[in-house]
């Protein structure tokens, strides 16, 4: 592989592979897109970078797999330091991002999925719980446009491959994530 090449092995609806799209675009990095077809049989490319998972999205980067989203946003953040900063200098605050990412992570994926993937009282409670997140995450917002205040920042960029599943979770769920 050249000298900094990137590759990104992605599957276009992962709202995890659209973090690491996301985060690339921030930086201005190009790189080499490669769709994964996740229906059928995983590439070998695939199971060669990420052999223990078997997932997308994999990052490579001269070379090396940086596998799961959230690691691979950091590791955009920390190798391309001269632009656009996801994650602030202080520890604490830093500390702070990876908890609200976590949360996301932890509670958005699987309230979203239950919406979309069944029907009756888990599908209800779900919804129920799936707004309770959002209103959190509104309180850790308050008035600021994003997270990070005036920039966009890892929280953020852990929020907004959800924020493109919102209509598919209103559509199968049968309700208003705004009303």
């Amino acid at each position: 592989m050249a000298n900094n090449e990137v590759i990104l092995l992605d599957f276009w609806p992962s709202m995890f592979g659209m973090r690491l799209r996301v985060a690339l675009a921030e930086k201005e990095i190009k790189y080499e897109y490669k769709e994964e077809d996740l229906l059928n049989t995983k590439s070998p490319l695939l199971l060669q970078m990420n052999p223990v998972h078997k997932k997308i999205p994999v990052l490579i980067h001269n070379g090396k797999s940086i596998c799961e989203s959230n690691i691979a946003v950091e590791y955009i953040d920390e190798v391309w330091k001269d632009k656009a900063p996801f994650l602030p200098s202080d520890h604490y605050e830093r500390a702070q991002a990876r908890f609200w990412a976590d949360y996301i992570d932890k509670k958005m994926h699987e309230l979203g999925k239950k919406i979309w993937t069944i029907k009756g009282e888990e599908q209800e409670a779900a919804k129920k719980d799936f707004i309770e997140v959002l209103k959190v995450l509104e309180g850790a917002l308050g008035d600021k446009p994003y997270f990070g205040g005036d920039n966009f920042v890892f929280v953020d960029i852990s929020l907004i491959g959800f924020y493109c599943w919102f209509y598919t979770y209103e559509t199968y769920g049968n309700f208003s994530i705004e009303a």
